[in-house]
């Protein structure tokens, strides 16, 4: 069976900084696009950030310059580091993987999720 854990979230000050890991079994993440929503109750999933397998990688302007997404192919792992936090980063994180014929910015890209961290960020 296919999981995608993710982990990491939690409480900070805003201006601090975060790395959230999301951890695959059952699938190797070098064979898909890789991504990560965020979403607040009653609003529909954010997209974040994404890597292909060549490294090439995808950012939503909100987050550009602060975040960054990476690989640890040893680890089947992804991390998403988020640096210079915002209040309005506060949100459910969660990470996907995907290999859809659509946009690597769109939520039906993505076959897999996880069931996502909190990360609040405090003003």
């Amino acid at each position: 069976q296919v999981q995608l854990v993710e982990s990491g979230g939690g409480l900070v000050q805003a201006g601090g900084s975060v790395r959230l890991s999301c951890a695959a079994s059952g699938l190797t993440f070098s064979s898909y696009v890789v991504g990560w929503f965020r979403q607040v109750p009653g609003k529909e999933s954010e997209f974040v950030a994404a890597i292909r397998w060549s490294g090439i990688t995808y950012y939503a302007d909100s987050v550009k310059g602060r975040f960054t997404i990476s690989r640890d192919n040893a680890k089947n792992t992804v991390y998403l580091q988020m640096n210079s936090l915002k209040p309005e980063d506060t949100a459910v994180y969660r990470c996907a993987a995907g290999s859809g014929s659509s946009s690597t910015r769109t939520f039906a890209f993505y076959d897999y999720w996880g069931q996502g961290t909190q990360v609040t960020v405090s003003s």
